[in-house]
């Protein structure tokens, strides 16, 4: 079921999504391998470095209102205690500073492969 609900948002994914997809891609030639859509620990989440244990969320507006966000941030917490290191990033980020976001998740993938 969740590998069919996965397929499903791969093909309806935002522009957000798909701008950040293309750009994750272009790091495996630095070694690091994303997966998008990618069901983990119960929770499908929009990307994946299994190998640093990142995850990267895209969130858009509904992500603001107070019953999402008490559900993202225990979603969170949920995936931190199984030891994955998660970023959140919002369309808007996306959209005006993608660099500034890449930057941030190397920098993040960086400090996870050093406390290995």
């Amino acid at each position: 079921m969740a590998n069919q609900i996965a397929r499903q948002l791969r093909k309806t994914e935002t522009s957000a999504e798909k701008r950040l997809w293309q750009e994750l891609r272009k790091l495996r030639t630095q070694g690091y391998h994303f997966r998008r859509q990618h069901p983990l620990e119960g929770f499908i989440v929009d990307f994946a470095c299994l190998a640093q244990r990142l995850i990267v969320e895209v969130d858009g507006a509904q992500h603001q209102l107070p019953e999402n966000t008490k559900t993202d941030a225990t979603r969170d917490d949920q995936l931190k205690w199984r030891g994955y290191h998660v970023l959140r990033f919002g369309n808007g980020d996306i959209r005006e500073n993608l660099g500034g976001v890449i930057l941030e998740i190397l920098a993040a993938l960086g400090a996870v492969v050093k406390n290995e």
